[in-house]
């Protein structure tokens, strides 16, 4: 059963409103300390039953707190343990001064610990509010851990992540498993730090829904749940023109193949029909490859212009292996400009580098009907600030790039981010790492056309594309090839 609590991302900003209007509303801060403590433990515990030591590395906020409690805890159960400090628990405030004193045991200063053979290492240095680089004396400690294979648990977010970006500060601690609470941050889900964070386990610490959801942001990971009910639902009356009728522009003789994938992403991820709209020069080629797609030749706007005299005809896909950049933008246009709907994809992409406000204007006095589907690479064509801006997080990228261009965004990637103009925002977890390999972006934009023509609005549609695409992608396995994915899509009765 999906619950939205499960699917959040809290910023680390997100996080500090939440405990402290928690605290406000009359929760205790250290119970809530308390039960965080407890669950790293409890986590220690389960995973590691042979460790011979459990080293504790507290810093000097909250997250040493958190590690002092575990300390305690993990003592008490009758675990060997040290801990060792950075700065001087003296200085404790609040909370996390409670917690050192209720320790009650020797702590010493983190340039003392020495890693021995047995060793599980509990990081409760920063946790996922750094924001900036780690200190030299932090940075000899997670060498020192790396350089004995040491397994290490982390408390919220292993220490040198940056719990806004997920990029590494310096350097990081590489943990098996993080321990977090209420919520996943975006150091959680975005690169490198959803790599660095290991296994991530949620522990609800018992801080209400209703504050949670007072302060929470409008970020999610993507799952089912939160786009099925966008879904068409067939019936025995459902005919192929109700599924939608999409069509693909295809590239010349020589590169006709990219164009294909995304037209049979398309069929077989529901779309009712697809054509391929094909030069004259390569209608030969594509005939020779195509049966369940239809074919038809195109060359010119007029041709295009006659082609949309059929109102049924309101999704197409424009930029897998196009080439024409100068004809692309004549094409977009005529599309903007008629009221269809538009998957813009890698050559499409390309062809506004020079001038990407003239696409975003085609498109602003609408309802959302642009998916842009760039890699990181074509994103910094159309939004050249955004990409060079490193105080940007991926989500932060995303969601501004969607505002500016009134566009459905899917900033691909390991850890694809899907983007409203709204501010929604969802980022994708659910892609296996041989994902990445050639065509597997074309079969996606067919995936996405294919939603859109069936009705789904356009972050919907996007965001159902990425979930199915990284489904078909585990299905197909590893070594996968384009043609793979395409065959490994699944139906939509059984999302």
């Amino acid at each position: 059963m999906h619950r939205e609590i499960d699917t959040l991302i809290l910023t680390p900003d997100d996080m500090g409103r939440i405990d402290r209007d928690a605290a406000a509303s009359g929760l205790s801060s250290y119970g809530l300390m308390e039960r965080a403590g407890q669950a790293v433990a409890a986590a220690a515990l389960r995973r590691f039953p042979g460790a011979l030591r459990f080293a504790v590395l507290c810093g000097t906020g909250n997250n040493g707190g958190d590690g002092y409690v575990a300390a305690r805890a993990l003592q008490e159960a009758g675990a060997a343990i040290a801990v060792y400090a950075f700065g001087d628990p003296a200085a404790l405030k609040g909370d996390a001064a409670e917690a050192y004193i209720r320790f009650n045991a020797a702590v010493l200063p983190l340039a003392d610990y020495t890693p021995l053979a047995g060793d599980v290492v509990i990081d409760a240095l920063f946790g996922a509010g750094l924001s900036r680089d780690l200190p030299d004396a932090v940075v000899r400690t997670i060498e020192a851990v790396r350089k004995n294979v040491l397994p290490v648990l982390a408390v919220d977010l292993p220490s040198g992540i940056d719990g806004r970006t997920g990029q590494v500060r310096g350097q990081a601690f590489e943990a098996v498993a993080t321990v977090t609470f209420m919520c996943r941050k975006p150091g959680h889900v975005l690169l490198p730090g959803r790599t660095l964070a290991g296994e991530v386990e949620v522990f609800d610490i018992g801080i209400p829904g209703r504050v949670i959801a007072r302060h929470a942001g409008h970020s999610r990971v993507n799952t089912p749940a939160l786009w099925r009910v966008a879904f068409p639902t067939e019936t025995g009356a459902t005919h192929k023109y109700v599924r939608g009728h999409l069509a693909v522009f295809s590239g010349g003789a020589t590169a006709t193949g990219a164009a294909r994938l995304s037209a049979m992403a398309g069929l077989r991820a529901g779309a009712g029909l697809v054509t391929l709209l094909s030069p004259s020069d390569a209608l030969s080629t594509n005939a020779a490859q195509v049966t369940s797609v239809m074919l038809r030749p195109l060359d010119s706007e007029d041709d295009l212009a006659a082609l949309l005299a059929d109102e049924r005809l309101k999704t197409f896909v424009l930029g897998p292996g196009f080439g024409d950049t100068e004809k692309a933008r004549r094409y977009v246009r005529r599309l903007a400009e008629s009221g269809r709907h538009l998957v813009l994809d890698a050559d499409g992409i390309t062809a506004f580098r020079d001038d990407p406000v003239s696409l975003f204007q085609l498109f602003a006095a609408s309802n959302t009907r642009l998916v842009l589907t760039p890699h990181d690479g074509e994103f910094a064509r159309l939004f050249p600030d955004l990409a060079a801006d490193r105080s940007l997080s991926k989500i932060e990228r995303a969601q501004k790039a969607a505002a500016r261009s009134n566009a459905a965004i899917i900033l691909k990637g390991a850890d694809t981010v899907i983007a409203a103009p709204d501010g929604r925002a969802l980022v994708n977890d659910n892609a296996p790492p041989w994902l990445a390999t050639a065509g597997s972006g074309d079969v996606l934009a067919g995936i996405v056309g294919a939603h859109l023509t069936q009705g789904m609005p356009a972050f919907e549609a996007a965001a159902s594309a990425v979930w199915r695409h990284g489904e078909a992608g585990r299905t197909a396995g590893e070594g996968l090839t384009a043609e793979d994915l395409v065959n490994a899509l699944s139906g939509l009765s059984q999302i």
